[in-house]
């Protein structure tokens, strides 16, 4: 220990090889109150401050607390000597594909290469490894641009709501005007993949673990297979589908249980997944065609090389896939190649397919647009191309994300239009309750993070302060998750 007369510092660290935990556990206590802090050893990580009757209560509590963290490994360390574990990203050399040119409509340069994509009804998301996440009309018109603090994995939906998950551990909703951290993976989990059903967050990792998140962004279940690299994870109401380097698994969504499992011929490294199906990409070349229900084998389909990317029309009649050699294909559903076209800016790591066209995003940051109808097809077979048009995006700033908070009193809330909520002690959490006339209490609601802790903050001064308690609004960020 260490510091001035009247605080007590303790700083712990666990870092394991292989990939494994890379953490830090601080406590501090400066007379009867104490403040807990951890994460990821090299960023500054949450804190959380309680107050204590005594110093000796205090002294007790970080006692006990320093005990639970040494017995689980965690040692004496002195903060910045271990440095941040760089992150893992998928590496690949892309080349030149020599099949013809795809008909792509338009491009779109982001500035870094890019995983994250989302076609939705009204926008194409795409974000890349610097932290940018542009939004784009279908036709290629950029209408937006967010800055979060580092590489974005993926972008997923969530009925209305649209996530992004970072490199930095945390999950950010990009559905307001300025992104929130919505979710907050534990510290030892090195992020590959993430989707989400019905607020409960699925996230596969690079040791081959899959980890489910509930909406108020608590832990539910975690399970390690039996390989690594979780590049897939699919998420539905019945299932959390999990592929990794041995094939692909099917987990019960509620308690974890695995229903099956299938293996691949190669690694698995992209998922994609319709109502009953799921398709599962490898390093050797196939996409596999998997029934929801059993795993069984539905067909499988051959790239000529390993295959990074891979999507299905909702009704299953196309499979597409991309490789590491800038191509993309299409499949009918029996297995029959229907077509193989190279992209022109480079290999395809995320993709998806809307109303005949499929949308991609590549390792040279691209965003490309590329009609995938049967005559657009045919014409680019003959050499027969469209114009391209190379969008732009100058002029948009980065809005960064926020946890500013605008707090009202109770008479205010009602003439302002927001929504009541209070702070609730339920066992060892503050939690965030709607307290509004018709809410329906069955409808969960998820509280931006940052917001939902500066909210508990604020609300525990207010009632030491007030009979009444204390309300805020968090103006047009507060949702109901289905």
């Amino acid at each position: 220990m260490s510091a001035a007369t009247d605080e007590q510092i303790t700083y712990l660290e666990l870092s394991e090889e292989g990939g494994g935990a890379h953490k830090f556990y601080e406590v501090r206590q400066s007379g009867a109150e104490l403040t807990i802090t951890y994460g990821r050893i090299g960023e500054p990580g949450q804190a959380r401050t309680t107050a204590f009757p005594t110093a000796e209560k205090a002294a007790a509590t970080a006692a006990k607390k320093l005990g639970e963290k040494v017995r689980k490994g965690y040692a004496p360390a002195v903060r910045g000597v271990r440095q941040r574990r760089a992150v893992t990203r998928r590496q690949i050399v892309s080349t030149r594909s020599t099949a013809r040119q795809a008909p792509v409509l338009w491009r779109f340069r982001s500035g870094a290469d890019a995983f994250g994509i989302f076609i939705g009804e009204e926008h194409a998301w795409v974000g890349n490894q610097a932290g940018d996440v542009y939004t784009l009309t279908h036709d290629g018109e950029v209408t937006g641009r967010f800055g979060l603090p580092d590489g974005v994995k993926c972008i997923v939906a969530d009925d209305y709501w649209i996530y992004a998950g970072c490199d930095d551990g945390r999950v950010y909703d990009l559905g307001g005007k300025v992104p929130r951290v919505a979710y907050e993976i534990a510290a030892d989990v090195d992020i590959y993949w993430l989707d989400i059903h019905d607020g409960v967050l699925g996230v596969a990792d690079a040791r081959g673990g899959i980890t489910t998140v509930d909406h108020e962004d608590e832990f539910q279940w975690r399970r390690s297979a039996a390989g690594t690299a979780g590049w897939m994870v699919r998420c539905d109401a019945d299932g959390v589908y999990h592929g990794y380097s041995s094939g692909v698994s099917r987990y019960s969504a509620r308690g974890g249980e695995e229903l099956w499992h299938t293996r691949t011929e190669g690694a698995v490294l992209f998922g994609w997944q319709e109502r009953a199906e799921v398709f599962a990409g490898t390093s050797r070349g196939w996409v596999y065609r998997l029934a929801k229900a059993d795993g069984a084998q539905r067909a499988r389909y051959r790239c000529d090389a390993a295959v990074f990317s891979c999507a299905a029309s909702p009704d299953g009649r196309y499979v597409f896939a991309g490789d590491n050699s800038s191509s993309v294909y299409c499949f009918a559903a029996d297995g029959t190649r229907l077509w193989k076209l190279g992209t022109g800016c480079g290999s395809a790591y995320s993709m998806q397919y809307r109303d005949e066209r499929l949308y991609i995003v590549t390792t040279d940051g691209s965003l490309a647009c590329i009609d995938a109808s049967e005559a657009a097809v045919r014409e680019a077979e003959g050499g027969r191309l469209p114009q391209t048009t190379d969008v732009k995006a100058a002029g948009w700033e980065r809005i960064a994300p926020g946890a500013e908070l605008e707090t009202v009193s109770v008479a205010q809330a009602g003439s302002l239009g927001g929504v009541e909520v209070e702070c609730v002690q339920d066992g060892g959490r503050l939690r965030v309750r709607v307290t509004s006339a018709g809410f329906d209490p069955s409808w969960r609601v998820q509280f931006p993070k940052d917001v939902r802790i500066a909210g508990a903050r604020y609300l525990v001064a207010e009632l030491h302060a007030s009979e009444r308690g204390g309300f805020y609004r968090a103006r047009g960020e507060i949702k109901r998750v289905l």
